[in-house]
């Protein structure tokens, strides 16, 4: 007989193995007759499901939830890892991204020994690291290799976040055991909010890239995608620059995985121009980031109790203001603000941790809902004058991020303290950060749209009463965040997931307006995958 159950014990007993034992046992009692459960005479075997902190009501708590098995072994795990094959080099599907998509992806091809071809525009992990670098030292932003592109995508430099409820999207488990095959720790498939940490993902993305390899499969870095290739209105394969020497190269296969991400916006004026059709404009949002000495927001979250035992505190905030959401995005727990902009002329900051989530600050985005009713009238012209209105988000987007730069006339990033965003004055003396590039102030109510920033003023007061302390002295913003999720929708059959507007192309994961996050952008990719081994079986 299994039994699932739950348990709620305090913190200092996480460890006590006869604390919890006997907190499983008295809940079996509870939950079963004496014929289902004799604790005399039975035995048990629970197997660790889950954990989650709750804070909520003044006293902070852990549950732990367990799969008992009741007078019989444990179960083999029935979900084990996929059996990956030998590419065939006849059957090669071209992926645009080395991102979550386009590398589980790559990897559910090989599980029917298709052969996946990743063209990426920017560097592997190794060379990212040092692009990433100069931003702080020397204020340069490498367009094709910084904190968004690269070997693992913008995941691999913010933290790794895991947490995503598309539960109907996929096998969440699934995702989680091939991030633990590759190097990710254990403990990302009980966490209830599981992370894997921005210090040990590129070592995870590594693996991944080498097992590609090892059976056969490809990876292009500094190869950037110029144009579709086009055939009786089918994507037949993709014409390439080389981001080093110049040099070009057409690649060819039987479909394309379009696996971008959010910020390549080359991709969406390369589609308006070759087919418009395939777009469409999508709701968004836009804000701050926020910070806080993560001792203040340790202390709200945990009701002033220490929190050795715990860890940093997360929160999620959510609120609406004149019919639009106001909600904090990739909040970040012991961690740091950085640098996201993908060229240099921008300003855009986000968010990231290590796996010990230890830095002295904790932040979040806040950011504003904004649906394409609301991009201001001359961007949707101006995007109507390119020959395609659904890049009228991706222009306001921009001009946001541009705004942000003429502010600091470097990757300084205009700052405010909160308090005095809210009195609409700018700030003259800001606190320590961990924005490393520097701060300049500013006062964000003169730059920001009025849309984005009345509301702002607003959530913040909403957040402050569920969350007592949030507005402080101490609380500074960061900004734009902007780049939370694309303005585009790549139009796809739900069925199919083979774009509307040409055949051959599959568009997936965040940059196609698909997907959220690093977790639910994977299993996009693999459906997308999938969909392509289908059509071509």
């Amino acid at each position: 007989m299994i039994k699932e159950l739950s348990i709620t014990i305090k913190p200092e007993e996480e460890h006590n193995k006869k604390i919890i034992n006997r907190k499983i046992i008295d809940e079996l009692k509870s939950k079963l007759s004496i014929t289902q459960y004799n604790s005399k005479t039975d035995s048990i075997y629970p197997v660790f499901i889950k954990k989650s902190i709750d804070a909520r009501h003044g006293q902070v708590k852990i549950h732990l939830r367990y799969k008992v098995y009741i007078n019989e072994a444990p179960q083999e795990n029935s979900n084990a890892l996929p059996e990956w094959k030998k590419a065939d080099d006849s059957k090669p599907v071209l992926i645009v991204g080395a991102g979550p998509a386009g590398l589980f992806g790559a990897l559910a091809l090989l599980e029917k020994g298709f052969k996946p071809i990743i063209l990426e525009r920017g560097t592997d992990t190794a060379q990212r690291k040092k692009d990433i670098a100069l931003i702080s030292t020397k204020n340069l932003v490498n367009e094709n290799s910084n904190y968004c592109f690269g070997e693992g995508g913008a995941g691999t430099f913010s933290d790794g976040k895991l947490y995503t409820r598309s539960n109907k999207r996929g096998d969440i488990s699934k995702i989680l055991k091939i991030f633990v095959a590759f190097g990710a720790d254990e403990k990302i498939l009980t966490d209830a909010h599981p992370h894997i940490g921005t210090d040990k993902l590129p070592k995870v993305i590594n693996g991944m890239k080498d097992k590609i390899r090892e059976l056969g499969g490809e990876i292009h870095f500094n190869t950037k995608v110029t144009e579709l290739i086009i055939e009786n209105n089918r994507a037949t394969g993709l014409k390439t620059e080389n981001t080093l020497d110049g040099n070009t190269k057409d690649f060819y296969g039987k479909a394309i995985l379009l696996a971008t991400g959010h910020s390549a916006s080359d991709i969406y004026t390369m589609l308006a121009k070759q087919v418009p059709a395939a777009l469409e404009a999508k709701t968004f949002a836009a804000g701050v980031r926020v910070e806080h000495p993560r001792q203040l927001i340790d202390s709200i979250q945990y009701h002033g109790k220490k929190a050795e035992n715990l860890g940093a505190a997360e929160y999620r905030v959510t609120t609406q203001i004149k019919e639009r959401g106001v909600y904090s995005f990739c909040m970040c727990p012991g961690g740091f603000v950085v640098p996201s902009a993908t060229g240099p002329e921008e300003i855009v900051v986000n968010g990231m941790s290590t796996a010990s989530r230890n830095s002295a600050w904790s932040n979040a985005a806040i950011v504003v809902e904004i649906r394409p009713e609301d991009i201001p009238a001359q961007y949707i012209e101006n995007a109507k004058k390119s020959g395609c209105q659904a890049l009228a988000g991706l222009l306001f987007r921009t001009a946001i991020e541009h705004a942000a730069k003429e502010e600091s006339k470097s990757q300084a990033a205009p700052a405010q303290l909160l308090k005095d965003f809210l009195d609409n004055k700018k700030s003259t003396d800001l606190p320590k950060t961990s924005y490393t590039p520097g701060l300049v102030p500013s006062n964000m109510n003169e730059w920001l749209p009025k849309h984005i920033s009345t509301r702002l003023k607003e959530g913040f007061l909403e957040i402050n009463k569920n969350m007592k302390g949030f507005i402080s002295h101490s609380a500074l913003m960061i900004g734009p965040e902007t780049r939370t999720s694309t303005p585009v929708r790549i139009l796809r059959n739900k069925e199919t997931y083979e774009c509307t507007a040409l055949k051959g192309l599959y568009p997936s994961g965040e940059g196609s307006g698909y997907s959220g996050g690093i977790v639910s952008s994977a299993m996009d990719g693999e459906n997308s995958a999938c969909a392509i081994i289908n059509s071509l079986l």
